[in-house]
């Protein structure tokens, strides 16, 4: 079964979608990173949510972003995939998928992600480059990364 891409308004997420949605990223930014951080930033009213479902349950995300709404230019972020499906490469398929969803949505070609350092060669594999130096954010490593589409 393939997977299902969705992407919403956050006022037009069920309860039941925000609540996975919210899950996910927990299990992974919190959880797996062992990370305490306030993942509820008051940004997801302004984003665009994109999921992926896989038999019903939304196993991949990302937050995508207008111009101005978190950076100079369109981004990508929150991009999180459940682990046990890491080995099905979704992850490549949300990033595609992001980058479509923001042409289409925005009529944008440039965006910009805050990476984690070690997803780098993934990022770079998607045509993104690396255009600060490491930083740190919530204790972890982070570089900014960009692209022209």
């Amino acid at each position: 079964m393939p997977i299902k891409w969705v992407t919403k308004k956050f006022e037009a997420l069920s309860v039941v979608e925000l609540y996975q949605i919210l899950r996910l990223r927990s299990e992974i930014f919190v959880v797996e990173q062992n990370c305490v951080y306030q993942d509820l930033d008051n940004k997801d009213q302004k984003a665009l949510h994109l999921f992926g479902q896989f038999e019903g349950i939304i196993i991949a995300y990302s937050r995508l972003f207008k111009a101005g709404d978190y950076f100079d230019c369109s981004s990508i972020g929150r991009v999180v995939v459940a682990a046990n499906y890491r080995d099905k490469k979704f992850g490549h398929d949300l990033i595609k998928q992001g980058i479509t969803e923001i042409k289409n949505h925005f009529n944008e070609k440039n965006i910009t992600i805050s990476a984690q350092l070690y997803l780098k060669k993934f990022y770079e594999s998607h045509g993104f480059i690396q255009t600060s130096e490491m930083y740190l954010e919530d204790d972890i490593p982070h570089i900014e990364m960009k692209i022209t589409v």
